[in-house]
């Protein structure tokens, strides 16, 4: 009983003397940035999703603080690139998601990119995730900033977009808004942006995209309802876990 408790009383003491465990070190990736789309960028060849904000897809439509239809997906990759100016970026992180992206915190200067993107109104705080920049939305929100300027769905509704999909933005929302940004799936219709690469879901959930003049590119239908979407670019697609199609 004696040594049972002496034992027990060392190993206390020695687990004492270690400390607490210490984290392992966060990835640091530095170098110069090519934008895929508003939250999403590639750096030394390593693809990178910016850490608690989603931003509209480069397919994605808005409606602007006069009436009008526009292509927010693109202007939020407008925007991200604004604040980059071309200068290089340090991201840090620890964690990759089922698409082999890196989840990082990006700065340029001793701008944090992340909480630029939403305190300019060109991304949403990812709050499935994290709260970390809430505030930074809230006053995007209070100041109808970017996106908060008209009426959007939040880019994780989009993807996923249906009847009865919430419609966000300024305090007067158009009355067709949701008319407007959800529109019946048709069958090869170029979106307004004018992305033509069709990210197709096979049956057994592999997701494929196809460039024009590909064998299947004209008989590929797109139902975005589905979670089917255009890209503008092949680096977006892939960057978004679509695969080119074999032929």
């Amino acid at each position: 009983m004696v040594i049972r408790s002496a034992l027990a009383s060392l190993s206390v003491i020695t687990t004492l003397l270690a400390g607490p465990t210490t984290a392992p070190a966060a990835t640091t990736i530095t170098g110069m940035a090519r934008i895929s789309d508003g939250d999403t960028i590639t750096v030394e060849g390593a693809r990178i999703r910016l850490n608690g904000i989603d931003a509209p897809e480069t397919d994605q439509t808005c409606i602007n603080k006069t009436g009008e239809n526009y292509a927010c997906g693109i202007a939020a990759r407008d925007a991200l690139t604004g604040l980059i100016q071309g200068r290089a970026v340090i991201c840090s992180g620890d964690e990759i998601d089922l698409y082999g992206r890196h989840i990082m915190t990006c700065s340029a200067g001793q701008m944090d990119i992340n909480a630029a993107m939403v305190a300019s109104g060109w991304a949403l705080a990812f709050r499935r995730y994290s709260n970390i920049y809430a505030t930074q939305e809230q006053t995007a929100r209070s100041r109808q900033a970017g996106l908060w300027s008209g009426a959007f769905i939040a880019p994780w509704d989009w993807r996923h977009r249906g009847p009865q999909t919430e419609i966000l933005g300024a305090l007067s929302v158009p009355i067709d808004a949701q008319q407007r940004l959800l529109p019946k799936p048709l069958a090869s219709v170029s979106p307004i942006t004018g992305c033509r690469i069709k990210g197709n879901i096979s049956r057994n959930g592999t997701r494929i995209y196809h460039m024009p003049g590909q064998h299947d590119y004209d008989r590929t239908r797109i139902t975005e309802s589905k979670g089917e979407r255009w890209f503008c670019s092949e680096d977006e697609a892939q960057a978004a876990g679509w695969r080119r199609a074999r032929n």
